[in-house]
């Protein structure tokens, strides 16, 4: 009998302090930006993304909305929310282009886009991320370039022209990859051109040297021994130690039919020991790029990972 009233108490004390509680309705607009700020600090993403939009739509005049709008960026972007932080950013851009932080707004929007795919799968599984959709990639690399090119003074710009860098050699390995799709399929003459493209248009990347020999065999395949003799001295001439060549002569791709059973499965992604010698040295630069960005990041502005049920599984050994 005597613990049933001290849980009655209990419950009638936490019920007390949760009607003390004001709502955001009840709050002033330095009230919810003190709150806001201090869930930021506390790393509760999600609270002060509340707390931003609140302040947001009761105060949209007030002297902390600008601010705010700006914050809600950085807080859907931490949150893992990245379309909604690429919304945010769009909209400040759109209210205030002439903003003394404006520039902020489009380092961050690039930023989402930059770690959209930065995902569960890539995170705990190997795959080439050459071998993805570069979508994001794309869109990160034309919003960084917005970036340099409005404001190539901002204090965001060198970051953002680093990223631009990997950002292109990782479509520029794209390209190599749908090529090589292309030699598997007999498609000779769009293979050609894909190796063909990335010489042309992505020059001093990793991947110059893999379309010069995607180039190279396309044309042994379609009987064109000029086109792929002239290919293959410039290969040999500027990359003599690519994958593709053994003392100088020139080794076509392996016959994909002879990867492993996980290989095929996973049409490569999984399972693949060595990577073919036509992908070598952009996806092995990407990947290191792709860390090396990474690590770059400021502290503040590195996402918090949101831990997965295999995570929780496992306590934490396989993160």
């Amino acid at each position: 009998m005597h613990l049933k009233h001290l849980l009655l108490i209990a419950t009638l004390a936490l019920a007390a302090c949760a009607s003390q509680d004001p709502k955001d309705d009840e709050l002033s607009e330095a009230e919810l930006y003190r709150q806001a700020q201090s869930a930021l600090d506390d790393k509760s993403y999600t609270t002060a993304v509340a707390k931003l939009k609140a302040l947001e739509s009761r105060y949209p005049f007030g002297r902390y909305a600008e601010q705010a709008q700006l914050e809600l960026i950085y807080a859907y972007y931490k949150n893992l929310e990245p379309e909604a932080a690429k919304s945010a950013a769009d909209r400040f851009i759109r209210l205030h282009p002439q903003h003394p932080q404006v520039d902020y707004a489009y380092y961050m929007k690039g930023l989402a886009a930059f770690e959209q795919d930065n995902g569960l799968l890539a995170r705990f599984l190997p795959l080439d991320m050459s071998k993805r959709d570069p979508g994001a990639a794309r869109d990160a690399y034309n919003e960084f370039a917005r970036l340099t090119a409005r404001f190539p003074n901002s204090q965001y710009a060198p970051d953002a022209r680093q990223r631009m860098i990997f950002l292109r050699n990782r479509l520029a390995a794209n390209e190599i990859h749908v090529g090589h799709y292309y030699l598997t399929r007999k498609a000779y003459v769009a293979a050609a051109g894909r190796g063909r493209y990335v010489v042309e248009n992505f020059q001093e990347t990793p991947a110059v040297a893999d379309g010069l020999a995607l180039m190279v065999e396309a044309y042994l395949h379609l009987g064109l021994d000029d086109l792929a003799a002239r290919s293959l001295e410039v290969l040999r001439l500027n990359y003599p130690q690519h994958a593709s060549l053994r003392n100088g002569e020139f080794v076509p791709r392996e016959d994909p039919d002879e990867r492993g059973w996980l290989a095929r499965t996973t049409l490569g992604l999984i399972g693949t020991s060595s990577l073919e010698p036509g992908e070598t040295r952009a996806s092995q630069d990407v990947q290191r790029q792709f860390e090396e960005a990474e690590e770059a990041l400021p502290e503040e502005l590195k996402p918090e990972r949101k831990r997965s049920w295999w995570s929780r599984l496992t306590f934490g050994l396989f993160d």
